[in-house]
């Protein structure tokens, strides 16, 4: 049986109304984002946590593997329409920072502090996030919260953790074109088992502004890095959360070995951000940072990345984030 579908515009005009809502019901910008636990939420919504399979509607796309160092594996899938709802509000269920974050609430401070929510607590997956079929958005990366799976997985991993020996057990992490999709879904929609927004990690950036929602900047044209960029570039795709003052960039991505909190080197060193990043792992992430303490990327995610920007009129900016340094952010996030 088909599921009836209404226009996807309707779906983020009604997210961004609420993000625009809350834009100005906010005095202070600090948090606009209140509501029950996820826990209550998923006890009053048992459907929410059933695994009906794949996730249905996408197309079949052929595959195509981009490999970089993180060693990532996925395929292009497209946008569909949905429906909204009633919109819940949920905690991170980790040890990882767990800020009250709302489902369907389109704002830049909502989408940031969503992106917190797997961090620590779940592993590199090859194809996480994916279909079983390697076609789309699967199970996890179309529903409402954090798996619960993830965590219970993670925990169960030491420092020699190898993620090639976990590829397709798609239901225990995220790689990072999971991840990243699974962040706007949380950020977009309101109810489970909608069509996903989970596409080729090399294309996500652009493909994403290809949609409206945001100016794309191509490898090697963007010089400027602010918090809620999305970054595309060979094989993978990351989440920009601010630069510092030595220019360095620090990043929340799913590399393996799993979701975490990176700063780009500055000349082959560390750099702020790589600092900043170990900084808060230790603090909010410990048994992870415990395990696997590598918090640097390389510099050249800046200039190997094309970049997306949100539109204002797409991903409002209440708390006047993207004028933040990572310093800044930080302390916004990490309070």
């Amino acid at each position: 049986m088909t599921k009836e579908k209404t226009p996807r515009v309707l779906s983020v005009l009604f997210a961004l109304m609420l993000g625009l809502t809350a834009c100005h019901t906010s005095a202070d910008h600090t948090s606009v984002l209140e509501g029950e636990p996820i826990q209550t939420f998923l006890q009053a919504n048992p459907s929410t946590v059933e695994k009906p399979g794949i996730a249905s509607g996408a197309p079949s796309f052929p595959s195509e593997e981009a490999a970089d160092e993180a060693g990532n594996s996925e395929i292009a899938a497209d946008l569909k329409n949905n429906e909204v709802s009633d919109m819940p509000s949920y905690n991170a269920l980790s040890d990882a920072p767990s800020p009250q974050v709302t489902p369907g609430l389109c704002t830049l401070e909502n989408f940031l502090r969503t992106a917190m929510l797997p961090l620590g607590n779940t592993m590199y997956v090859w194809g996480g996030g994916w279909n079983e079929e390697d076609t789309g958005a699967g199970t996890e990366a179309c529903t409402i919260g954090p798996s619960p799976q993830w965590k219970d997985f993670a925990d169960r991993q030491s420092a020699t953790y190898d993620y090639k020996e976990t590829r397709y057990q798609i239901h225990n992490g995220l790689d990072c074109s999971g991840f990243v999709g699974w962040v706007i879904y949380n950020t977009m929609e309101t109810e489970n088992d909608k069509d996903g927004f989970v596409f080729k990690s090399t294309e996500a950036a652009k493909t994403y502004a290809s949609y409206g929602w945001g100016e794309y900047l191509p490898s090697g044209s963007a010089s400027d890095w602010r918090p809620g960029d999305i970054a595309s570039m060979k094989g993978h795709v990351w989440i920009c959360l601010g630069t510092c003052e030595d220019g360095s960039v620090l990043l929340v991505h799913s590399s393996p070995p799993g979701v975490r909190l990176c700063g780009t080197l500055k000349a082959g060193k560390d750099s702020d951000a790589v600092k900043l990043a170990e900084e808060l792992m230790r603090e909010h992430a410990p048994d992870w940072y415990q395990r696997f303490p590598d918090c640097s990327v390389a510099e050249t995610y800046l200039t190997a990345s094309g970049q997306m920007r949100w539109k204002e009129e797409t991903m409002p900016d209440c708390a006047g984030i993207q004028s933040m340094t990572a310093e800044e952010i930080a302390d916004f996030l990490f309070p």
